[in-house]
């Protein structure tokens, strides 16, 4: 099999991969100089996007329209500029063996790359309900979104499933976004959790209040403290009941499970160091290995803004690290100097009319502000975390983008607070002054 060989090779197609591709040729790369290795057999594209409007039944997003780097506002690369930029888009291609010492990647069908120069923008994987071995999970229409080509089946079995019942397992991202998408599409659903509220890992239980009493509104049935232990298929091997483990039993037409993801770094086990479940890099995303960068959902980085390691899954992290990762290759080369990486770290969720941002680290105490009922036709609240006498994370739901700014920079700049209840009392002011 031939053997190909490029300056620059990026392994992984995500989002990551896209933004990366999109610095090097801002910095200026040579036509043959870089692959993109993707296991999937689209160009880069906004993998947000398929938990929102790749679900709509009206105003449906399909691809081209949100490859890289649409997110935030960029010029859209689809694959012909790949062309133009002389850049390889190596698609369909799964590696299944990296060789760091002799700088060789291995595709499933045998094929080797060789690169001077490594990015690892591997990702994540979903959990699969599979791994733990649940009685029934591998029936027909569980689904679990990652890839564009699990929304494809996802689509299509909402229109094959019309006004259908669905189960979505999980309350987190997934959970939440997909029960909004699926009951647009007049299925009814119920949502199905082990915690005592959604979102456990950002929301506080005043926060998650809201987004279960909104949901409840719109008649999402929620489920909460109990998980899925087992799944009945009829004759044709298509789902058709959730076992929980309460002992009560759902009927189902359509799962979809979001239990969260762990980052893709199998193929490094043992030849790059690792830290809090990824791979440990410095704050220009080199790894312990040198001329081998790592990005995205698998680099565990030093968060200047709290002194310590970090692993981030979100879309704004993966473009982020991407392209500072680039600016790094790039001033090695040209022997100048870039400044540390110093993230915000930042999430953001949009669902129904609702669509929520945050920014900072939510520990502490917590203040909420706002009007937080769920029947209001307008509503507009949000919280504070405070942490050693200093707001250090603010969320927002209904912001303005001048108000969204505002949090943001309250995040970063950490403003000292004496009294709780004057910032309860202030609410989105206090932001507004900062």
């Amino acid at each position: 099999m031939v053997e190909k060989s490029f300056k620059y090779v990026i392994v992984g197609g995500g989002v990551a991969a896209g933004y990366a591709a999109r610095e090097f040729a801002k910095q200026g790369v040579k036509p043959g100089e870089l692959a993109i290795i993707s296991k999937e057999a689209v160009a880069p594209y906004e993998r947000p996007a398929l938990s929102k409007a790749y679900l709509f039944p009206a105003g449906t997003a399909r691809l081209p329209g949100f490859h890289v780097c649409v997110g935030s506002g960029g010029e859209r690369l689809a694959p012909e500029w790949y062309k133009e930029k002389g850049i390889e888009l190596i698609l369909s291609t799964e590696i299944v063996k990296a060789d760091l010492a002799t700088k060789t990647l291995t595709s499933a069908a045998g094929a080797t790359f060789k690169y001077q120069i490594l990015i690892i923008a591997t990702g994540s994987t979903v959990i699969r309900l599979s791994d733990f071995g649940v009685q029934g999970a591998d029936a027909k229409n569980i689904f679990y979104l990652r890839e564009i080509d699990d929304a494809d089946k996802l689509v299509e079995a909402i229109k094959a499933k019309k006004n259908g019942k669905a189960v979505i397992v999980g309350g987190g991202y997934i959970g939440l976004e997909l029960s909004a998408a699926l009951k647009i599409n007049n299925i009814d659903v119920s949502m199905v959790y082990p915690e005592p509220w959604c979102m456990p890992r950002l929301f506080t239980a005043g926060i998650a209040a809201f987004y279960e009493g909104y949901y409840a509104n719109k008649g999402i049935k929620i489920i909460k403290g109990t998980v899925a232990v087992g799944f009945t298929a009829d004759s044709n091997g298509e789902v058709k009941e959730v076992k929980l483990k309460d002992g009560r039993v759902l009927e189902a037409d359509i799962v979809v499970v979001g239990v969260g993801g762990r980052p893709l770094t199998t193929l490094f086990k043992g030849q790059v160091e690792e830290e809090k479940g990824g791979i440990k890099t410095d704050a220009f995303f080199r790894t312990s290995v040198p001329e081998v960068y790592a990005v995205g959902d698998v680099a565990t980085f030093p968060l200047k803004l709290y002194n310590e390691l970090r692993r981030v899954e979100h879309v704004d992290h993966a473009r982020k690290s991407a392209e500072q990762a680039v600016k790094a290759i790039k001033s090695i080369e040209e022997g100048k100097t870039i400044d540390e990486y110093d993230y915000l770290p930042y999430f953001y969720s949009r669902a129904f009319d609702l669509s929520w941002q945050f920014y900072g680290d939510n520990v502490g105490d917590t203040v909420l502000f706002g009007d937080n009922d769920p029947k209001s036709p307008k509503p507009k609240f949000g919280s504070y975390w405070i942490n050693d006498g200093k707001v250090v994370g603010v969320f927002l739901e209904g912001g303005s983008p001048d108000e969204n700014k505002a949090i943001a920079k309250v995040a970063r700049v950490q403003p000292s607070v004496q009294n709780l209840d004057q910032l309860t009392e202030e609410g989105l002011s206090f932001a507004s002054k900062i």
